[in-house]
């Protein structure tokens, strides 16, 4: 095992271990689903649902649902009575979601929606949200992020997924669409004065971002 391996294995068994049912529900992930390597996973879930703790979101926005391993984390760290709207383009994985979100304590809390991304979140009012989790599709990635900050409270939190890209942000060849999306998306957010943003290099890269009070529309 490379130093990497044996350091996210140190990591991982220092870190709080992941329910029962999200262990099945990563393993069926895996095992039933194509790229099953977006699945958030262990350390991510954990940290997903104490972010939330820490917060203490009333209502929560997630754009990209996969398997909905990440809505139940978000989920599980929800106190009764606060909302989690999570979003998935894919529809062949509508029954795949729901299975695993009434196999879940925590599942009531879910509202999953089947659409675009973009299209779901202008059915919502602005200041709506308190967090928001992007996690979609990364060719659209500024886009989004202009279309969800005007929902988020002032004060409130985006959580933006895969923002190293595999290491290729670093890279110096030409970039693939995807690529270049994530790097327009980082450089936005770098330069945006609405916000605070520190990136963490947790797994394909986590970017936590505030958004400040005083921020205009």
């Amino acid at each position: 095992m490379s130093v990497q391996d044996l350091i996210t294995a140190y990591v991982e068994a220092s870190t709080s271990p992941q329910p029962e049912l999200l262990a099945e529900l990563d393993r069926a992930t895996n095992t039933r689903l194509v790229n099953g390597r977006m699945c958030s996973g262990h350390l991510q879930g954990r940290l997903l649902k104490m972010l939330v703790q820490m917060v203490r979101p009333r209502r929560v926005l997630e754009l990209g649902t996969f398997s909905g391993y990440s809505a139940l984390c978000i989920a599980e760290g929800l106190e009764e009575g606060a909302t989690l709207d999570t979003v998935e383009i894919d529809d062949e994985l509508e029954d795949f979601i729901r299975f695993w979100l009434d196999r879940s304590e925590h599942g009531h809390k879910v509202r999953l929606h089947i659409g675009d991304a973009l299209c779901v979140v202008e059915m919502f009012e602005n200041n709506w949200f308190d967090m928001a989790f992007i996690d979609a599709d990364k060719r659209t990635y500024p886009q989004t992020y202009e279309a969800v900050l005007p929902k988020i409270v002032p004060g409130g939190y985006i959580l933006a997924d895969n923002t190293l890209w595999d290491g290729h942000v670093v890279e110096t060849s030409p970039h693939a669409a995807q690529t270049q999306a994530i790097l327009d998306f980082n450089a936005l957010v770098a330069a945006d004065k609405r916000v605070e943003q520190v990136m963490i290099p947790l797994r394909d890269g986590l970017t936590i971002i505030r958004k400040l009070p005083e921020a205009e529309q």
